[in-house]
C-alpha cells in the first residue's frame, strides 16, 4: 500500500461550503480534491494499492480526517466537484472520536484527529514516513516496494507546529521547484510504478 496524508489548513471540518466556491468557502478544497484524484484515479479505474487521508484543519479546535481507501472505494467520480461533494456531506455529520474511523460509504470513512494522530497510527503500522518538502533530499534512496507513507501540505507551507512534529522524519524533494500536491503524488506514483 502507498499512503498519503495531505493537510488542508483552511478546509472546513464542520458545517458546509459552497461547491461553486471550492477555493474560497471550501478553504482550497479544490487543492485537496485534485490530490485525492491524483492519488486514487487512473484512466479507467482506481488504484487499489493507495489510500489518502485528508486533514481538515480549518475550524479551530475541530480537526477531522477523511480517509479514501482505493481497495474498496466505490461511488466517487474523478472530478473536483464530486470529490468535494462527498467531503461536504461528511463535515455535516457528527465527528467520531480520535482514532475511531466511522464508515460513510464503501472506501470512505472519517475520524477526529490531526496530523500527529495519523503519524502515530502509521508508526504503529511500521511504515516508512516521508515528508515532501522542496528543501529535502533529492536522491531516490527512499524507493522501496511497499510500506511507504507520504505527508504533503496544501498550497500553504507546513506551519511551525507541523514542522516541529515532522522534524524527526526524512524529508524528500522531487525537484528544485515547489510543485503542487497533486503533481507530487503523480510523480511518486510514476517512480514507484516504474521502479522494477
Amino acid at each position: 500500500m502507498r499512503r498519503f496524508a495531505i493537510i488542508g489548513h483552511r478546509a472546513p471540518s464542520v458545517g458546509s461550503f459552497n461547491l461553486n466556491d471550492l477555493s474560497g468557502s471550501g478553504g482550497r478544497m479544490d487543492v485537496l480534491a485534485r490530490a485525492i484524484n491524483a492519488a486514487l484515479f487512473i484512466s479507467h479505474g482506481i488504484r487499489e494499492d493507495t489510500e489518502i487521508i485528508v486533514h481538515l484543519n480549518g475550524d479551530l479546535g475541530f480537526s477531522r480526517r477523511v480517509k479514501f481507501d482505493g481497495r474498496i472505494l466505490k461511488g466517487v467520480h474523478p472530478d473536483e466537484r464530486s470529490i468535494s461533494g462527498h467531503i461536504r456531506s461528511i463535515i455535516g455529520k457528527e465527528m467520531p472520536p480520535i482514532g475511531i474511523y466511522e464508515v460513510i460509504s464503501e472506501g470512505i470513512s472519517h475520524s477526529g484527529g490531526r496530523l500527529e494522530d495519523t503519524l502515530k497510527e502509521w508508526k504503529e503500522m511500521d511504515l516508512d514516513i516521508l515528508i515532501l518538502d522542496s528543501g529535502g533530499e533529492s536522491n531516490k534512496q527512499w524507493i522501496k516496494d511497499d510500506g511507504l507513507a507520504f505527508v504533503i501540505s496544501d498550497d500553504l507551507n507546513f506551519t511551525k507546529e507541523e514542522n516541529e512534529i515532522l522534524e524527526v522524519y526524512k524529508k524528500i524533494s522531487l525537484g528544485s521547484n515547489e510543485l503542487q500536491g497533486q503533481a507530487c503524488i503523480s510523480i511518486i506514483h510514476y517512480i514507484l510504478d516504474n521502479q522494477m
